[in-house]
């Protein structure tokens, strides 16, 4: 009985044995391949290893037999993920503050297992940033995956908003207790934010989905598909600074053409853009007005500037002479 077992599992050791230990550089002989069945408890012989090879050829899996006078070998030519998509995967992960050191090292692991012991290596030498900045959430897998199941069941979510507090752990904020429709998910300056309507409010909200706690799908169907409908997801995420949300205006604003860049960056390559000389330019953008757009605008520099609406350029001027005098105000 136990050699009957082992033979119905041979073919699924031999395509293990092929991801794993086997390339283009690193083809396996036939009597290394006995040997590795032996070591699962299978006997096989070398005829029953051609057989089972053309086997898995037929199936669909690229096995290729290499021939040489050293006794050749075979390895599998290829795989579902190649190695320099694997480490743009590894690079991913890495770099997404949403995803938590450890998460992390879990996927990357996983990773190594599907490039196969030999390639490994390779995407442990990505491994440079384990130090940045990540969440702390480790409940994030499982709240998006609730928020996904709810935007496709079209129903509800509850969840605790959390905030940083003085010794650097994640608490609930006062007041955090929410149950709003999910509807989108966004990315954006390397975090995870959930587009929802509440309802009280009456207004689509955008949370950061690693402050999310505590998430539950709920058997309410989802409400504001009307709201959601007038807002393209793309314009929404490239006005919205920091998506920090304010009060939506048609902003006109004057750049030298060297900031062209940072200008389609920002805002997307639909946003309109006319040259006012051989130096400038002028782009009309609708933006969520907040503090956070003038921010971004006066990191750029004097060489950037609001020419429109009046009331705007106002704001802007404002928000720059407070926060000159509060500064001003502290030097002695």
């Amino acid at each position: 009985m136990a050699k009957s077992s082992g033979q119905k599992l041979k073919l699924l050791y031999l395509i293990k044995m092929l991801q794993e230990n086997t390339d283009e550089k690193h083809p396996m002989s036939t009597p290394d391949i006995i040997k590795y069945l032996e070591n699962q408890g299978i006997h096989a012989e070398r005829k029953s290893i051609y057989s089972d090879m053309e086997s898995l050829t037929d199936f669909g899996y690229d096995v290729v037999q290499v021939q040489s006078r050293l006794g050749g070998g075979y390895y599998l030519g290829s795989r579902e993920f190649e190695l320099p998509e694997l480490k743009l995967l590894v690079d991913a992960v890495q770099s997404s503050r949403f995803i938590t050191t450890k998460k992390s090292r879990d996927l990357i692991r996983k990773l190594e297992q599907i490039a196969g012991k030999n390639d490994a290596g390779k995407l442990q030498r990505q491994v440079y940033v384990a130090g940045r900045i990540k969440t702390e959430n480790e409940s994030i897998y499982y709240n998006i995956d609730a928020i996904h199941r709810a935007i496709q069941e079209n129903r509800q979510i509850t969840f605790v908003y959390l905030d940083w507090n003085l010794q650097k752990e994640l608490v609930p904020r006062p007041g955090g207790d929410k149950c709003v429709s999910p509807w989108a998910l966004i990315w954006r300056d390397e975090n995870y934010y959930l587009a929802a309507y509440d309802s009280e409010a009456e207004v689509i909200k955008h949370y950061r989905v690693d402050k999310m706690g505590q998430v539950e799908v709920t058997v309410n169907p989802r409400e504001g598909v009307k709201q959601f409908s007038q807002i393209d997801v793309t314009s929404y995420t490239n006005q919205t600074f920091g998506m920090f949300a304010g009060e939506e205006s048609v902003v006109t604003m004057e750049f030298p053409k060297r900031l062209i860049g940072v200008v389609l960056d920002r805002f997307g390559r639909e946003v309109d853009i006319r040259p006012i000389s051989d130096t400038t330019f002028r782009v009309r953008a609708k933006v969520a007005v907040s503090g956070q757009f003038f921010g971004w605008l006066a990191g750029i520099g004097p060489d950037a500037r609001i020419a429109a609406p009046e009331a705007v350029q106002k704001r802007y001027v404002q928000w720059l002479s407070d926060i000159l005098r509060e500064q001003s105000g502290t030097v002695e």
